[in-house]
């Protein structure tokens, strides 16, 4: 079962987590980051080695990496 209920539009980008049970009550995470339009579209995916111990735990996490990726990427390149 894989439960992805959030999608945040962040500048160029559009965050996708997804958290994906893994029996138990634990979860993995993924994310996708997703830029362009039509035929230029890019889709990133992350997929994390972590289990968690809830869904909304997963999705966090997921979130908070895709965000740093996408800060690390938008920030000023210094000369």
């Amino acid at each position: 079962m894989t439960m992805n209920d959030t999608q945040i539009e962040v500048g160029k980008y559009l965050v996708s987590p997804t958290a994906k049970s893994q029996g138990e009550g634990r979860f993995a995470a993924s994310v996708s980051i997703r830029s362009g339009r039509g035929s230029g579209t890019h889709d990133r995916v992350l997929r994390f080695t972590g289990i968690f111990d809830s869904a909304a735990a997963a999705v966090h996490y997921a979130t908070e990496h895709a965000l740093g990726w996408i800060h690390e990427r938008s920030a000023p390149v210094c000369a």
